[in-house]
This record gives C-alpha cells, structure tokens and sequence, in this order.
C-alpha cells in the first residue's frame, strides 16, 4: 500500500477515534451537584406535588417540518400543586417573569423598570436558598467568584439577564434567561431554548402548548419519577422536535448547576457528565460572550436502571 494512502487511513481513523471518545464522568461536580440535589427543599415531589403522563413515543421529525403525528392525547401534566407553587418564593417570583420577554427572536427586550425590580428580587430568593449558598461556596474555593454577595449578585446577572444580539438586525434580544426558562421562536417556525419545567406547565395550562409524546433511547422508557425527560411538542403552532429539561426541580437547583459549569469552563460549549440522585446525565452549557446562550440535561440512564445495568 503507498505510503501516502496509509497515512491518510491512519489519520482518518484518528480523527474517527477522537469523534467517537465518550465523556469521562465529572466526579468532583458529580458530588457537589448531589449535595445540592439533597439541600434542594424547594423542589417537588412526584406523584405528591404533581404528576406527569409521559404516554406514547414521539416520531421523527424531519428538519424545518412542523408536522408531526401526536402521541400523547393528553396533556404531560396530570396535575400540579399550585399552593405549593405559590409559597416557594423562587417560584412564585419565576412565576412574573415569564411574561416579561418578547417571544420572537429579532424583536428588541424593553425592560421596564418594574421588570428591572422583578429579576432583582428573584435573584435575591435565589441566592437566600441553601443550593445557591453552596454553590457560591463551591465557586468561591475555585476562584471563579467573589466572597461578596453583592458582586456575585451582579455575575448572577450578567450571565443569566444581560440582554444581548441574537440576531443582529435589532437592538439586544434575548438573555440566557429567556432562552432557557422561558423559550424563544426564530424566524416564526422554530423554538429555541424552553427548557424548563413550569413554563411548559403554565403554558400546557393556557393551551398554548401540545405535548406530542416522550423521545427517548429504544427499548427505554421514561419512569414518571425522572428527574429529566426529552419532549416533544408545539407551542404557539411552531414544533419542537425534541427538547430537554429538568422535572420538579426549583429555578435555584437549575440555576446553580449552570452556573457552575459555566464558570468552571472557558469553551464556547462545554459537556459534562454527572451522575446525581443515581441519574447519569449530560449537562450541557453554550456560552454567549460572558452571557449565557444555553443549558440544558441530556438523561442518559435514570434511577435503578443506570445502576443496575452497571452491576450485571
């Protein structure tokens, strides 16, 4: 064989290597995510303080449709306790801000001076919970915050609710909180970001919003006690194809997992594998200069099933 072409070969299989590598689990974020996990009292409890129908298993979606057939004939969200909701503070002052942003992408954010004291009050609930206090801990001891609460406040800002270009035909658009809690549609036919919990059940609510049916690896199927699921579904007529997010955890837990990996790393996207409550999972961060641009989980293997296939 020439010389040439076996280099290439070699190289190609390189290359090959490199793209199929798997990642490393993140024992030291793996721990401390637990720790918040156990120290998250805010968060709700399933088949207690709501419960989900995960039904059948969305199709396939091919890229740009916004036809689907729907798998699910009733909502993802059997019922949640919304007294519950009202009395967690963090959740209750989410609950304001998800009317504060301009769906559409290319539409310029107006803050108005209320909403300005809204993202405040919220970001002090949030860090009087005992999962930020850790956090913050944590970032303190790696030198990636201040031990000053008022300058960690303002990074907690800056990477969540500084407004920013994402498409640069306007003035700044959207904000890592938006993108994530709330959701945004590009173009009028495809939803960005959404990756929380209690928009999608306030909008599920208001029937602005049809869940299609659960995406998930073969033969798996989703427990009703997962901590995170892959959906599918439309809002406002406009398809997601799939989409991840955290289920019955609080804003604080969510936040301060990102957060964490944010600040942890430099890259423009950043992967890490965790496990927490004996789930393993991909959290994934996209930055956006200093801002956020995304996060969102990616479950790998849930509960029992993770460990007991480990154990075989």
């Amino acid at each position: 064989m020439d010389s040439r072409i076996l280099q290439v070969l070699l190289f190609g299989l390189f290359i090959s290597g490199l793209n199929a590598s798997s990642l490393v689990l993140n024992q030291e974020l793996s721990t401390l995510f637990d720790e918040l996990w156990r120290l998250d009292s805010n968060r709700m409890t399933p088949g207690l303080d709501y419960n989900i129908s995960v039904q059948g298993r969305a199709g396939f979606v091919s890229q740009g449709s916004q036809i689907a057939i729907d798998r699910a004939s009733r909502p993802f969200f059997n019922n949640v306790n919304e007294i519950k909701m009202g009395n967690v503070t963090t959740i209750s002052r989410l609950l304001k801000l998800l009317d504060n942003y301009e769906r559409s992408t290319g539409v310029a954010e107006r803050v108005t001076a209320e909403e300005q004291r809204e993202v405040s009050l919220f970001l002090d609930a949030v860090m009087e919970t005992e999962v930020m206090k850790r956090a913050h801990r944590y970032l303190v001891s790696k030198g990636q915050s201040s031990s000053n609460l008022r300058h960690f406040k303002s990074q907690l800002h800056l990477i969540w609710f500084h407004l920013y270009h994402r498409q640069r035909n306007t003035g700044p658009d959207s904000c890592g909180f938006e993108h994530v809690f709330v959701g945004e549609i590009k173009f009028n036919n495809e939803i960005t970001g959404f990756h929380n919990w209690i928009q999608f059940y306030v909008q599920e609510k208001a029937r602005l919003l049809d869940y299609k049916g659960y995406k998930a690896r073969q033969h798996d199927l989703p427990d009703e006690d997962d901590h995170v699921v892959s959906l599918q579904f439309s809002w406002h007529s406009v398809l997601k194809p799939v989409g991840s997010a955290f289920i019955g955890t609080s804003p604080e837990f969510e936040m301060a997992l990102f957060t964490v990996v944010f600040l942890m790393n430099t890259e423009r996207s950043t992967t890490v594998l965790v496990n927490i409550d004996q789930c393993q999972m991909e959290l994934l961060v996209v930055r956006h200069g200093r801002s956020l641009g995304t996060a969102y989980p990616k479950l790998l293997s849930s509960n029992s099933r993770h460990f007991r296939q480990h154990s075989q």
